[in-house]
């Protein structure tokens, strides 16, 4: 019998607490979402103030880091023209996402589902997905 590894929707709490009290901290309002091993949505949370044309991304992103077990921001450098996966964010009727603020999350080696961030820059998304991640690996 193969049992399936996978987030559950108490430990959606700790990664979106954590989020949320990382983009709290550097001041970015954010759209948060987690996803289980499958890609499907377990938890999102918007904060007020963060962008509503967002929401979508952050689903996206969730889903995208999971689907091919890859942080979002290291498949956008393999997506630009002349890489090897140039117009990936094309494939999957257009839910691929390449910004970053994507996160895998993972038990010892196995992806059991991923963290999603937008409505700040790159980097503050990236910022608030890692600390959320880290909360979970740590909780």
């Amino acid at each position: 019998m193969h049992t399936i590894q996978t987030l559950d929707l108490n430990d959606t709490r700790t990664i979106i607490d954590a989020g949320i009290a990382e983009a709290e901290r550097i001041g970015s309002p954010s759209n948060i979402a987690v996803v289980d091993a499958g890609g499907c949505l377990l938890a999102f949370a918007r904060m007020d103030d963060a962008w509503r044309g967002s929401v979508d991304i952050a689903i996206s992103k969730a889903w995208t880091a999971r689907a091919f077990d890859v942080e979002t921001k290291a498949l956008a450098k393999l997506s630009q023209p002349g890489a090897d996966f140039y117009g990936i964010h094309a494939s999957n009727d257009g839910k691929v996402m390449i910004f970053a603020g994507g996160v895998p999350m993972k038990k010892g080696e196995t992806v059991i589902g991923a963290v999603g961030v937008s409505g700040g820059t790159g980097k503050q998304d990236q910022g608030v997905a890692e600390a959320a991640a880290k909360a979970f690996a740590h909780g």
